[in-house]
C-alpha cells in the first residue's frame, strides 16, 4: 500500500489550502494527522470509506472538510480560515479497518509529509 500526497505550501492566515492522498489500492479508512517539532502526531480527521463516518477534531471542526472519491482511493482535505496554529507536517494515514483512522496507534499506512505553513 502507497499512500502519494499533494497539496501543503505557505499562505497567510484566513487563507486555504487543499492536500490530496492517493492510495494505491482500495482501503476501508483514510484520515489526516499533523505534527510539529517536539510533539505527538495527532488526528486531524478520518472518513471511513464507503460507509462514510467521518471524525473531525475540534481544531478542525467548522474549517476543515474531508472529502473522498467513489473509488475508495483517494481523498482530500480542503482547509479555509487557516490560522497559524494550523502549521505543521501533514501526513495521510490508512489502515484496513473501519475506525482505524481516528487514532495513531491503530493507523497501518502513512503517505509521506507534507508541510503547511500559515503566516499571521
Amino acid at each position: 500500500m502507497n499512500l502519494v500526497v499533494h497539496g501543503g505550501g505557505s499562505v497567510e492566515a484566513g487563507g486555504s489550502l487543499t492536500l490530496s492522498c492517493s492510495a494505491s489500492q482500495s482501503i476501508y479508512c483514510m484520515g489526516w494527522f499533523r505534527q510539529v517539532p517536539g510533539k505527538e502526531r495527532e488526528p486531524v480527521v478520518s472518513i471511513d470509506q464507503g460507509v462514510g463516518n467521518i471524525k473531525y477534531a475540534d481544531s478542525a471542526k467548522g474549517r476543515f472538510t474531508i472529502s473522498r472519491d467513489n473509488d475508495k482511493r483517494n481523498v482530500y482535505l480542503q482547509m479555509t480560515n487557516l490560522k497559524p496554529d494550523d502549521s505543521a507536517m501533514y501526513y495521510c494515514a490508512a489502515a484496513r479497518t473501519y475506525g482505524a483512522c481516528a487514532s495513531r496507534d491503530d493507523v497501518r499506512f502513512w503517505g509521506q509529509g507534507t508541510q503547511v505553513t500559515v503566516s499571521s
